[in-house]
């Protein structure tokens, strides 16, 4: 039997839009810190704030989207969260004080949700069900290219006298060809059936069946928010900056290598299989990447956190769809990265607060203790019960 169509001319202009979005967001995560710092004084707290104030922002954009998406359409909201990109991109260029670049920071992060949650919903809508979960893996792949080449894009522009202004302008120029991409490139979304919503409020802008999943990504997420956002200073204190540069490139490359088995491996058998190991080997990737003396230490410990985490997320994404009706993906979508946003809001400020009394050292020890403690929560929230419908 020929196996449904995978590769649409949908799929790929979806996942381009994806790829561009998150590499400019990935670009100034990692760098907008130390801007902060450098350009207006900030403590590493309030640092912290800038750059995770964002994930915040699309916290928010993904909580209104994906309430809206089953009446207004995936795709108009797609066009609303590009426009949206646009117009904050241009902020940046404004230099009028710490707190306008916090208020741009929060504006654009909700644009990012708004078209996190739409492109993830199309995707939904578009992909064979038999190949749900080989067919997110591939357009999570479009993130996880953005992951290693923003980042490494990034901290080359930050040697550069004038980096930041470039950042911005790529910022910028990149949010026009979102827009050209999807002007100009007609591709049909298939429409959602809109069932009249009923419950509590709360059932309206959030999928019940996807909080288990979600909840354990929102602890992972807080886990891997100090990678995010601190490399750059953890690199310096521990002399490794050179090699910080390939970080996320080693991360991606790993990803990229081991996901075409993990999403037919999870059609096949389910999430447990894929999710355990994952956990294991991000937890031990933590560790190293604490105790990272040397550079390959460091780069060890980039593969063996994108190999766990990077698998970890895509596979819990698919899981919030799978448990939820085909009239609600866009709430489970939404309700996955929002709690997914929570985490790495939350983790650079809260561990931002800890720095100047522990170091980047022993916080990370102590994040490699936390992502330990992810499989037995995911254990008691999703794991066991999945176990337990494939004995059935």
């Amino acid at each position: 039997m020929e196996k449904e169509r995978l590769w649409t001319k949908s799929f790929i202009i979806v996942s381009l839009i994806n790829f561009l979005v998150v590499l400019m967001y990935y670009l100034l995560i990692v760098t907008i810190a130390p801007y902060a710092t450098s350009r207006y004084g900030a403590s590493t707290s309030m640092a912290g704030l800038v750059s995770s104030i964002f994930i915040i922002g699309s916290l928010i954009g993904r909580l209104f989207s994906g309430r809206y998406i089953s009446t207004l359409g995936s795709k108009k909201v797609l066009w609303t969260g590009i426009i949206s990109f646009l117009v904050t991109s241009c902020l940046y260029v404004i230099e009028a004080g710490l707190g306008f670049l916090i208020l741009t920071r929060l504006l654009q992060g909700i644009a990012v949700g708004i078209v996190g949650t739409a492109s993830g919903t199309v995707i939904s809508q578009i992909v064979p069900s038999t190949r749900k979960g080989e067919g997110i893996g591939y357009f999570s792949l479009s993130a996880i290219l953005a992951t290693a080449i923003g980042p490494f894009i990034g901290i080359w522009l930050m040697g550069l006298s004038n980096g930041y202004s470039l950042m911005f302008t790529i910022n910028i120029v990149f949010s026009i060809v979102c827009i050209i991409i999807i002007f100009f490139a007609r591709f049909d979304v298939p429409k959602l059936e809109h069932v009249q919503q009923s419950g509590n409020l709360l059932s309206r802008y959030i999928e019940p069946r996807a909080i288990p999943i979600s909840l354990v990504a929102c602890i992972v997420g807080f886990a891997y928010s100090g990678v995010m956002s601190f490399l750059h200073f953890y690199a310096e204190e521990i002399q490794l900056i050179d090699a910080a540069q390939f970080f996320f490139l080693v991360y991606a490359i790993v990803i990229i290598g081991s996901r075409p088995f993990t999403g037919k491996l999870f059609d096949k058998r389910g999430a447990n299989i894929i999710v355990y190991p994952c956990l294991l080997l991000f937890t031990i990737g933590m560790l190293i990447f604490s105790q990272a003396t040397q550079s390959w230490i460091l780069l060890a410990s980039a593969a063996l956190i994108g190999i766990g985490f990077g698998n970890f997320n895509t596979i819990a994404q698919s899981v919030a769809v799978k448990v939820t009706p085909a009239h609600r993906y866009g709430l489970a979508t939404s309700t996955f990265y929002i709690m997914y946003d929570i985490g790495l809001g939350i983790g650079p400020y809260i561990l931002g607060t800890f720095v100047p009394d522990y170091g980047y050292r022993h916080i990370f020890t102590a994040i490699s203790v936390v992502a330990a403690l992810c499989i037995p929560i995911y254990v008691a929230l999703y794991g066991r019960k999945e176990h337990r419908s494939m004995r059935a």
